[in-house]
């Protein structure tokens, strides 16, 4: 089989022609030409086929109840986001559905999502909590998260979401509602494992720099990363926040400026951009993306799958668009949705590259060049995924 590593340290895409991959154990013990391979149990012959990383969503909204078709229907009609609130929609109408959703009706409803990225090669799926907005429904998001990895062949990572909006119960009060989350849910979402970091919406419609610092400030006394919504709808300066906090990533970036650039390449923070709702906001700011190349800030792509502003789910469209919208190349797409997005989960010593020590999570595909994953649109090659040597 032909064969990208995605192995930053090698040329372009980490070609091999005539590779093979030897899995012991869930993890890959070689990968090199076929030639070199050393003797084995089993072998599958992929028939000159393609080989990459499997692939990783790193920002999804998986879990929630019920869907916005309708207001997306009223907004072609005309109708204002204001407007659309008075009727009862927006966030509250997802915190509503979610809230009377139980455990199993939300892990039932992600399940058809989380089908659809599989069957595209996903192997790793990020998936936040944050429509529930009290203690509860929080904790009951991220159980149902975690239990999507007993259902399916996928490793899943969770992120709590509590600072996503401001609950009725609090309104007028996002200070409160902040303190109660550091006070209460955090040492919660800690105890319980349930949670791999802590994330925000730090924006003029969500929560202030300030208020955010708090939050990231609770999650380090107990040891989650945090990573952060930052710039989508103006410069409120929170990717230079959240990378003073060492964040894994800071997503979305429309109006990130040279400072927030800065503070990211120098800790490392991953640009996670999400064409998906920047097409259907019908955004005009773009990302800065030649200020991302020029620093060496890592940069991923992601479905941002959310009932609201982003119901995607198709990380091979997710490239497309990354290609077409934000002018991306064919590398730095297939770079986005592997090796930078693992390193957007804090996973990159273990999945998002072809290399020995590594879990082999493989997507197969029936192409001629990798260029088709970020061309097609509509139209899936996957001819077989591989998750941890099965």
């Amino acid at each position: 089989m032909r064969i990208a590593t995605l192995r930053a340290d090698a040329p372009g895409l980490g070609y091999i022609e005539r590779g093979a991959v030897g899995a012991v154990e869930g993890n890959i013990a070689f990968v090199g030409p076929a030639a070199d391979a050393p003797d084995a149990k089993e072998i599958i012959d992929c028939h000159g086929r393609w080989a990459t990383p499997g692939l990783i969503d790193c920002h999804t909204h998986l879990i929630h109840g019920g869907n916005r078709a309708r207001e997306f229907e009223m907004r072609l009609e005309g109708a204002s986001y204001e407007e659309i609130a008075r009727a009862g929609g927006g966030i509250i109408s997802t915190m509503k559905a979610t809230r009377a959703a139980s455990e199993a009706e939300l892990v039932a409803s992600a399940l058809p999502r989380l089908d659809a990225l599989i069957a595209e090669g996903v192997t790793t799926i990020e998936v936040k909590s944050g429509y529930g907005l009290d203690p509860g429904t929080e904790i009951r998001m991220l159980r149902a998260a975690r239990r999507l990895g007993a259902e399916r062949l996928v490793r899943v990572e969770t992120s709590f979401l509590g600072a996503h909006a401001l609950p009725p119960e609090f309104a007028g009060d996002a200070d409160g509602y902040i303190a109660m989350l550091c006070e209460e849910v955090i040492p919660q979402v800690a105890a319980s494992g349930l949670a791999d970091a802590v994330d925000a919406f730090c924006e003029n419609i969500g929560f202030t720099p300030e208020q955010t610092r708090r939050l990231f400030e609770a999650a380090t006394r107990f040891e989650l990363p945090v990573k952060l919504h930052a710039e989508q709808l103006s410069n409120l300066h929170g990717a230079a926040l959240a990378a003073e906090f060492g964040a894994l990533s800071a997503d979305h970036l429309e109006y990130l400026d040279e400072d927030g650039i800065t503070a990211m390449a120098r800790v490392g923070t991953v640009a996670t951009l999400l064409p998906g709702a920047y097409y259907f906001m019908r955004e005009t700011n773009l990302p800065p993306i030649e200020g991302l190349r020029r620093a060496g800030v890592p940069i991923a792509l992601a479905t941002d799958c959310n009932p609201g502003t982003s119901p995607l789910t198709s990380l091979l469209l997710v490239m497309n668009m990354g290609a077409t919208l934000f002018r991306l190349t064919v590398a730095e797409c297939l770079a986005g949705v592997t090796r930078n997005a693992a390193r957007a989960l804090g996973l990159g010593n273990r999945i998002g590259t072809i290399e020995a020590g590594k879990s082999c999570d493989l997507a197969i595909w029936d192409i001629e060049s990798p260029a088709e994953l970020a061309y097609r649109m509509g139209f899936n090659p996957l001819h077989a995924r591989i998750w941890s040597g099965q």
